[in-house]
């Protein structure tokens, strides 16, 4: 049992634990009467999420064996002789992820976009470990057309905040993707267990159908699915031939 995930969820956002504990703590505090019950839901609300996200964090990051890795072998291609690992910001996969796939090469590409404003627990993330990544754009990911796969994108994906940069990692991605190729994905959902865990937070992950969508204006199939605690999921989507313009 550990609590080295726990405790970086800390390290990169202890603001916003700070200040959900600062207005828990006011809920003890003498207020007006008629402001009474509104501050006392509302430091009871701040009471419940911290806590909830933090242990959340704890079960996902540290007890569920997220970052084993070997529980996504049944949404992996059945061979993998190269494959491309997507992130954004902090690379926490790199190290552990090729003992799953021993004899395939890998690249790591961050597609974080470097000339766009970056959240203050990335940056604190970035000072406490430097980058190990290749620097990437969504759009022009440096792999050869049809020469991967699986790309895979574990907590990562949601790092792309419009549409049009979600559109182009998965476009991106089917490029690279021989046919049988896989993008798989890990991901949290905005969904009813990730708003009780995580509240307001929840609304920086993205639903399953907006994956879905992507995906399909990409041309790749949705071919398996498995969660990882009802708090993270895995899809897999499938290249099924070459992609336009590509040779064999």
């Amino acid at each position: 049992m550990t609590v080295r995930g726990v405790a970086q969820v800390l390290a990169f956002n202890w603001p916003k634990v700070l200040g959900g504990a600062a207005v828990a703590v006011a809920g003890f505090l003498p207020v007006p009467a008629p402001l009474r019950r509104p501050v006392r839901w509302g430091s009871g609300a701040a009471a419940w999420f911290t806590f909830a996200s933090l242990a959340a964090s704890w079960w996902v990051y540290d007890l569920s064996g997220l970052y084993g890795w070997t529980w996504l072998r049944p949404v992996l291609p059945a061979r993998v002789r190269r494959h491309v690992l997507i992130t954004a910001g902090f690379d926490e996969v790199s190290p552990t992820f090729p003992a799953v796939l021993p004899g395939s090469v890998g690249v790591t590409l961050d597609v974080l976009d470097p000339d766009a404003p970056v959240e203050a627990s990335i940056r604190r993330a970035r000072k406490r470990f430097p980058a190990r990544a290749l620097q990437a754009r969504a759009h022009a990911l440096p792999v050869g057309t049809a020469s991967a796969d699986l790309v895979l994108a574990v907590l990562a994906a949601h790092e792309l905040r419009t549409p049009a940069a979600r559109e182009a990692l998965f476009a991106e991605a089917r490029r690279v993707l021989r046919p049988g190729g896989r993008l798989v994905l890990v991901e949290h959902h905005r969904d009813l267990p990730n708003v009780l865990a995580f509240g307001p937070g929840a609304w920086h992950f993205y639903p399953r159908r907006e994956w879905e969508r992507v995906a399909a204006r990409a041309g790749l199939r949705p071919v398996a699915r498995l969660r990882r605690t009802p708090l993270v999921s895995a899809a897999a989507f499938e290249a099924r031939e070459l992609p336009a313009g590509a040779t064999s």
